[in-house]
C-alpha cells in the first residue's frame, strides 16, 4: 500500500506557474498540489478553476490555495514567481530585482520546516537557483534550476524538423547559461547514433551553415516570442513537468538542468546548465561530457559572464 502522497508547493502563479499547474493536472502527476502567490485571488482562483478540471483529469489530485505554511510537508517547492523578462531586456538585466524576492521566498519557505526539493524557473535561472542555494543551505543536490532543459528541447526540435525525423530520436545538448552564451554541444549531437556531422558530410541536402542559423533561432527563440506573445511558458511548463515526472518517480533520467559545479568541466562555485542524472534525492551526478576545445572555450567564457553578473549581486545579500 503506498502511503507516501507527493506533494509540490508551487509559488507563483503567472503565466509559467499557472501553465505548469495545469500540466501537472493534465498529466496527474502529484497528489497534492498547493499554489502560493502575492496575488492571493488570482491564486485562488486559478485553484478553483483547476479543481473544476478534475473530473476529466487522469487521477485525482487535491489542489488549494495556501500560504508558505504548507511548505513544510512539500517534496518539491517549485519557484515561477518573480520579474518577466520584458522586450529588449536580456535574461541577466533581472538578477538583482529577482534575487531580492528570492531572498524573501526562500526565507518563508525555510522558516516552514521544508526539507524537500528546490525547483526555480525564474530567470536569470542559473544565478537564482545558486541565490537559493546559499539562501537555504540545502545541500547542493537539493536544488535545481530549468538551465537548458527547454534550450535543448528547443534545439531536439527544431533539429528533427530540419532532418525531417521524430525528435524524440534526436539527441544533442544546449549547455551554459539559460542565455546568450548558451552554446550548442555538437560533438556529442546525433539522430539515432549516427552524428549529425556524419549527416552534414555525407548528405547534399543538408549544410553546416543551416545548422549554425538553427542553433541562433534555438538561442533567440525566447526574444522572438516575448516580441510576439509578451512572455514564453507553455515550453517551460512543460520541461518543468518532466523534471518534476524525473523526481518524484525516481527515474534518473538525465536532464540538461542547472546544477552545482565542484570541479566538473574544470568549474567551481557556479550553478550552469549541463546533463545531469536526476532522481528523487535531486541531482544524483553530472554528466561530464568530453568537449572539443571549441566548446570548452564557449563552456568557460559562459561560466565567466555568469559569475562577473553574479558576484556583485549575490555579495549584497
Amino acid at each position: 500500500m503506498k502511503n507516501r502522497i507527493n506533494r509540490v508547493a508551487l509559488i507563483g502563479t503567472g503565466f509559467v506557474g499557472s501553465s505548469y499547474a495545469f500540466a501537472l493536472l493534465n498529466q496527474g502527476v502529484v497528489e497534492e498540489l498547493v499554489l502560493i502567490d502575492l496575488n492571493k485571488e488570482k491564486a485562488e482562483g486559478d485553484a478553483m478553476d483547476l479543481n473544476h478540471g478534475l473530473p476529466f483529469s487522469p487521477s485525482p489530485t487535491k489542489i488549494w490555495f495556501g500560504d508558505y505554511s504548507d511548505c513544510k510537508d512539500a517534496d518539491l517547492v517549485v519557484i515561477t514567481a518573480g520579474a518577466n523578462q520584458k522586450p529588449g531586456e536580456t535574461r541577466l538585466d533581472l538578477v538583482e530585482k529577482n534575487t531580492r524576492i528570492f531572498k524573501g521566498i526562500v526565507g518563508e519557505v525555510m522558516a516552514s520546516g521544508f526539507d524537500g526539493i528546490f525547483i526555480v524557473a525564474t530567470n536569470p535561472v542559473d544565478i537564482l537557483t545558486y541565490a537559493v542555494w546559499k539562501f537555504s543551505g540545502l545541500p547542493k543536490e537539493r536544488v535545481i534550476g530549468s538551465g537548458t532543459i527547454l534550450d535543448t528541447a528547443r534545439f531536439r526540435f527544431l533539429l528533427g524538423d530540419y532532418f525531417n525525423v521524430d525528435t524524440r530520436n534526436v539527441h544533442a545538448y544546449i549547455i551554459g547559461e539559460h542565455g546568450d552564451t548558451e552554446l550548442p554541444v555538437w560533438s556529442h549531437a546525433d539522430i539515432a547514433g549516427r552524428p549529425i556531422s556524419d549527416w552534414v558530410q555525407k548528405e547534399a541536402n543538408y549544410k553546416q551553415e543551416d545548422l549554425d542559423d538553427l542553433f541562433l533561432n534555438v538561442r533567440d527563440a525566447a526574444y522572438h516570442i516575448i516580441q510576439r506573445k509578451g512572455a514564453t511558458y507553455y515550453g517551460i511548463a512543460m520541461g518543468l513537468i518532466r523534471l518534476t515526472k524525473a523526481i518524484l518517480q525516481n527515474e534518473n533520467s538525465v536532464l540538461t538542468v542547472s546544477t552545482y559545479l565542484d570541479g566538473e568541466y574544470g568549474q567551481k562555485d557556479v550553478f550552469i546548465g549541463v546533463p545531469a542524472v536526476v532522481n528523487r534525492s535531486g541531482i544524483r551526478e553530472i554528466v561530464e561530457l568530453s568537449l572539443s576545445e571549441e566548446e570548452k572555450q564557449k563552456f568557460n567564457h559562459s561560466v565567466e559572464v555568469l559569475k562577473k553578473t553574479m558576484e556583485p549581486v549575490i555579495n549584497k545579500f
